[in-house]
């Protein structure tokens, strides 16, 4: 049986605004300052001779590796990237970007802000619109149910509040 990986589905292709300078702002730190000094660090570590043994060394060109995949990443992506700074005419509905606020089965509330696929945080509350739940929301109103299929099981929510 070999290695073999089919590639992972690309992601959608919108994001906030906040979210493609979050994006930018990494191409920057990653091409104008962090790359630059790893590069002076390779080039100090290779004049001590046998880079064979050389740690400095060896760990300079694999960041610089990583550094540069990144790099390309990032600019192809952002390329390919819908900025949407526009909240949607119908505010009633949930669309991309959306704050939604959500009532479980135990009366408990839960907000969320749908975001693209490059931006998602669970930490911030920020859930991909490719996400199962982000899937179910998407065009529901106020006061709809909806259930989606999580993890731990079948899950049912109440659309509590909407705003953008």
């Amino acid at each position: 049986m070999g290695r073999y990986r089919p590639p992972t589905p690309r992601g959608s292709n919108y994001i906030t605004p906040e979210g493609e300078i979050a994006l930018r702002e990494e191409l920057h730190q990653l091409w104008k300052v962090e790359r630059p000094t790893v590069t002076h660090s390779v080039h100090e570590a290779a004049k001590n001779g046998d880079r064979s043994e050389n740690g400095d060394y060896i760990y300079g060109k694999k960041r610089l590796r990583e550094i540069d995949s990144r790099v390309r990443f990032l600019t192809m992506r952002l390329d390919d990237l819908t900025v949407v700074d526009q909240a949607p005419k119908q505010q009633d509905k949930i669309f991309f970007g959306a704050w939604v606020t959500l009532v479980d089965e135990a009366k408990e509330l839960q907000c969320y802000r749908i975001v693209g696929p490059d931006e998602f945080n669970l930490r911030e509350n920020k859930l991909s619109m490719d996400s199962p739940l982000a899937k179910a929301l998407l065009g529901k109103c106020l006061d709809d149910e909806i259930s989606f299929q999580s993890p731990s099981g079948l899950k049912i929510l109440l659309v509590h509040a909407i705003h953008y």
